[in-house]
């Protein structure tokens, strides 16, 4: 019996494997001829060589995949999709002869929870197949619960118990280790906060230093885990000194007693005596402290609001300023107690960011949104980013976390918020945290030729919008359709750059709708007047056959952080500012004690640099620039 078309009788399976595990994927299909086979990624990409029924693969990351048959009658058949799910945890047990019977990587850990709060349970198998998941509670079987994690949300009595999973797939069951879970008993001595609101700035477009890569998805990433938690948060990109003290300015004023405040930075930095200054886009070549911002003046200024707990996360360098310095602590804090400095390296060392592929990332910043949703104290959570950065080759040696901190109770970045007795401040930071992020309308615009045309927004940043435009109406004469975007004044696009353009998409199109055209608008900080965006259609009329054009306006206003005029700081800061300067000069001038030694002046600044993956690269020491050079950039190798 002849076979007319071209049968799948046997599918590829999903599996689950350790970075860098070499995989084989297998198609068995039944047709007339020779088959043909061509193996496709979930990027409608081709993978080089894979033309077999058979394909092999060092698995790399997390892919799907999908292979195509066809004969030589024109006849074609898909397989079904597959995931090749990649974990780069600890495989150290794992089998050398591992044939893919399910083996746990992480077991559950025991957990407490508070009433009405919720727990989660992790467990994590490599498999091949992928294995399958089943959660039991008091040796029950948990209806639906059949993923690598389980979460229970507003947690009672009732769930408390010995929990364990059952792992399997068509090789092999295996039983993760029990667990206890149970219920404080005191859920009213629990730390709790009066509000919570948190300001991240990320600098990356330099005037006159290296740029750098990974705020962008740091800052974006970090700030969705923040508002998870229950911040407010208000996150911006590329801020000039004024910029960052007037937006400081106006964190610290949604600060008061009771509250939590987190101040985040990723970008260039430095210490010097003691002090850490942040290095704004704008600062010359070289820059003095008075061209940055000095971190402990911003933890003084939450002290001074009494907040309940007030956290700093730096991922900046730390390299001294002036050598010739005498090393000295961080300043003594206050004696309101609760704060916490998070260092992504320790003194007198830089911090590294990684390009991996399409995305980048501070590699602090990459194990702290890790844990950061973990509800265990805040200083624990800082300890675990720690271990994993430790353990990480990359920076082996050359970066490790500090933590200084003057906790005194078990405070938590997840303690819930209760408002009772502070309902009036609660709704003044409301308003002010609504308008920094506040989006403009939808607007439908309606063109004389019959098209209608959606104009949507979204955030990205406090100070990046994105508008998109979608044709919702075709117009009866018009074909061929196309909408540009423009707007006035022109804004500032910070994605548009070589090596960015892959991170932008990642950030702007999980939306499930599709636009027919987007713009990026960026700095909106600078804003000093209404945002008006400019749409184009451009058509061809049926009747005549011409290309038209046609344009509409719409004025949305000040959106986001534009409305809180962050370009304009008051009189009194800068009177104050000019009080300080010409005392410092009084200073200098009576002073006459002999100074130390200074740095000459140059190019020489710490900064932030970058540790790229690159396969068998020797380091040349010999050439290498000086520690401190800012016109060049040193690379970590990994060498397999």
């Amino acid at each position: 019996m002849m076979i007319s078309e071209i049968v799948i009788v046997r599918h590829p399976v999903s599996v689950c494997v350790p970075v860098n595990h070499r995989v084989t994927l297998s198609v068995r299909a039944e047709g007339t001829g020779i088959l043909n086979y061509q193996w496709f990624t979930d990027d409608d990409q081709e993978v080089l060589g894979g033309t077999e029924a058979d394909l092999t693969i060092k698995a790399l990351k997390t892919q799907r995949y999908v292979c195509r048959v066809n004969d030589h009658f024109c006849n074609c058949a898909f397989s079904e999709w597959v995931k090749v799910k990649v974990l780069d945890i600890d495989k150290s047990g794992l089998p050398e002869n591992w044939l893919g019977e399910p083996h746990i990587a992480e077991n559950p850990k025991p957990q407490t929870f508070r009433q009405g709060t919720k727990f989660t349970l992790c467990c994590v198998a490599f498999g091949i197949p992928s294995p399958h998941y089943q959660w039991y509670r008091n040796g029950q079987p948990l209806p639906n619960k059949s993923g690598g994690t389980l979460q229970i949300n507003r947690a009672t009595a009732e769930h408390c118990g010995s929990y364990l999973c059952s792992i399997s797939n068509v090789l092999q069951e295996t039983w993760t280790e029990a667990v206890d879970v149970d219920m404080d008993q005191n859920p009213t001595a629990a730390p709790t906060a009066t509000d919570k609101v948190a300001l991240l700035i990320g600098n990356l477009n330099y005037s006159n230093h290296p740029p750098l890569m990974a705020p962008i998805m740091d800052v974006h990433e970090l700030a969705n885990l923040l508002q998870q938690l229950g911040f407010r948060v208000v996150s911006l990109l590329d801020l000039t000194r004024e910029e960052m003290l007037a937006a400081i300015d106006k964190f610290i004023q949604l600060l008061d007693r009771g509250v939590y405040g987190l101040f985040y930075y990723a970008g260039h930095g430095y210490e010097r005596v003691g002090r850490n200054y942040l290095v704004a886009v704008d600062a010359p070549q070289p820059y003095q402290p008075e061209n940055c911002v000095c971190v402990q003046r911003v933890m003084l200024s939450m002290q001074e609001k009494q907040t309940a707990l007030s956290v700093i996360l730096l991922d900046t360098c730390r390299k001294w300023y002036n050598q010739d310095c005498i090393t000295s602590g961080i300043m003594p804090l206050g004696p309101s107690g609760n704060t916490v400095y998070g260092y992504a390296t320790c003194e007198d060392a830089e911090a590294y960011e990684v390009q991996d592929g399409g995305k980048s990332t501070g590699i602090f910043t990459k194990y702290l949104n890790k844990h950061i949703l973990h509800t265990e104290k805040v200083t624990h959570v800082l300890e675990k980013v720690s271990e994993d950065l430790g353990r990480d080759p990359l920076v082996k040696g050359k970066q490790q976390v500090e933590i200084k901190h003057t906790l005194k109770e078990p405070r938590s970045l997840a303690d819930p918020v209760r408002t009772t007795g502070h309902t009036r401040e609660l709704h003044k930071r409301e308003a002010c945290w609504r308008q920094a992020n506040e989006l403009p309308p939808k607007k439908q615009l309606m063109f004389v030729c019959g098209v209608e045309v959606e104009v949507s927004f979204s955030a990205l940043f406090s100070n990046v919008l994105v508008a998109f435009a979608t044709v919702k109406t075709k117009g009866p004469q018009t074909e061929d359709l196309t909408l540009t975007l423009s707007s006035i004044p022109s804004m500032e696009d910070i994605f548009s750059s070589a090596g960015r353009s892959e991170e932008m998409d990642s950030l702007l199109f999980n939306r499930s709708d599709n636009p027919d055209c987007t713009i990026q608008l960026c700095a909106l900080q600078k804003l000093t007047k209404t945002l008006v965006i400019k749409v184009e259609l451009h058509y061809t009329n049926m009747e005549t056959r011409q290309r038209q054009t046609d344009r509409q306006q719409v004025d949305i206003g000040r959106p986001l952080v534009a409305s809180c005029k962050l370009y304009t700081r008051s009189h009194a800061a800068t009177a104050k500012k000019q009080e300080v300067a010409s005392a410092q000069s009084l200073g200098a001038v009576a002073s006459s004690k002999p100074k130390l030694r200074q740095t000459p002046a140059g190019p020489c600044r710490p900064f932030t640099r970058k540790a790229e993956c690159a396969a068998k690269v020797a380091v040349t020491r010999s050439n290498e620039p000086e520690e401190n050079d800012e016109n060049e950039l040193q690379f970590l190798t990994l060498l397999d």
